[in-house]
């Protein structure tokens, strides 16, 4: 199956590993992905979808098995405070659903923030934007693609 981010790395020969795994309608969290996959959790990245009353909508991919820091994201993107995207508006603005959404190839370019940890690795597993695909792919990589920044955005950082 071609995504759009698969699309994307290939024009762009961007050296990535495209995983597909079962998917379970009722486990789409990310460890349960890393499970499926054969990788650790830490190394499977979820890309949230955030809101503030400012700047508008920010992406965040932060390891599967932490949670987003919420005051953290909200200094990033230049708010006093955000919260999470409300699910209904995820496919609307991204072109993504889910248990599906990849920072790459979404249907505007939204703020990207990339959590450090990210770079313990020399590749870490991002959505391949649809369920049942993950990539591997250089942290380098993502942020080049996003034109993003890393910084520490989890309760853990």
């Amino acid at each position: 199956m071609k995504t759009n981010a698969l699309r994307i790395l290939e024009q762009k020969k961007i050296p990535h590993e495209a995983i597909e795994y079962p998917v379970d309608e009722d486990h789409l969290d990310a460890v349960s992905v890393a499970e499926k996959s054969g990788l650790e959790p830490c190394r499977v990245f979820k890309t949230l979808v955030t809101k503030g009353s400012k700047s508008g909508p920010a992406v965040f991919c932060i390891p599967g098995d932490q949670e987003l820091n919420l005051k953290a994201a909200a200094k990033a993107a230049g708010e006093k405070k955000t919260e999470m995207l409300p699910l209904r508006e995820l496919l609307p603005l991204t072109g993504y659903i889910h248990g599906g959404c990849s920072p790459l190839g979404m249907k505007k370019f939204l703020p990207f923030f990339l959590d450090e940890s990210a770079f313990d690795f020399d590749r870490i597993s991002i959505s391949g934007g649809a369920r049942g695909i993950q990539v591997l792919l250089s942290p380098n990589d993502i942020l080049k693609l996003t034109r993003g920044r890393s910084g520490a955005f989890t309760d853990n950082s």
